[in-house]
């Protein structure tokens, strides 16, 4: 049932593309792995093996601390109606930082975010497709706009505030990029 395939294929980008939500997974050596699901429009396919995600502040920072220790990372994307289909990405990623030198290339691809905390780059190195047959059908109703508006209260000085006190470690107590600024 599983297919394999070594890129993202124009029929795979268009796929993602209509997902309103994907899902990250990371890990570290030790330690507990992350799922964490995304959306609000913040995911690029860039070419057939390379994919970008902005990340948005959150309550936690698990990635940036898992891709210090293991830059491994998979994403998955599930259709909830229309085709079952379930596509995953496998890969390596990288953190960029605003202050780094390929964040405005980068940040260009996405649509401006109060609360953009980082970008993640990742070189993808296999495809895999599943039937998602047994994946219940939805349909997404709106997308929330709670973070941004979050994010427009406290202003871009106490996003970055929130960042020093609640994005420094992963709940494993593993330094964050951010810590290491």
């Amino acid at each position: 049932m599983s297919k394999q395939f070594p890129e993202i294929t124009d029929r795979f980008s268009a796929f993602i593309a209509a997902q309103s939500m994907y899902f990250v997974a990371t890990a570290a050596s030790d330690g507990r792995v992350n799922l964490s699901p995304k959306g609000l429009d913040s995911l690029r396919v860039l070419g057939p093996n390379r994919v970008a995600w902005l990340n948005l502040t959150g309550s936690g920072n698990e990635t940036s601390a898992h891709l210090l220790d293991n830059p491994r990372m998979t994403l998955m994307f599930c259709s909830f109606d229309r085709e079952p289909l379930i596509l995953r990405l496998y890969g390596t990623a990288r953190e960029v930082q605003p202050e780094d030198p390929d964040w405005d290339e980068l940040y260009r691809e996405f649509p401006p975010h109060i609360s953009a905390r980082q970008i993640y780059d990742m070189t993808v190195d296999l495809v895999q497709t599943s039937c998602g047959f047994g994946v219940p059908l939805m349909s997404v109703e709106s997308e929330r706009v709670l973070l941004d508006t979050w994010a427009e209260k406290k202003g871009p000085e106490g996003v970055a505030e929130y960042w020093q006190q609640k994005n420094l470690s992963s709940i494993d107590g593993m330094p964050t990029k951010l810590a290491l600024d």
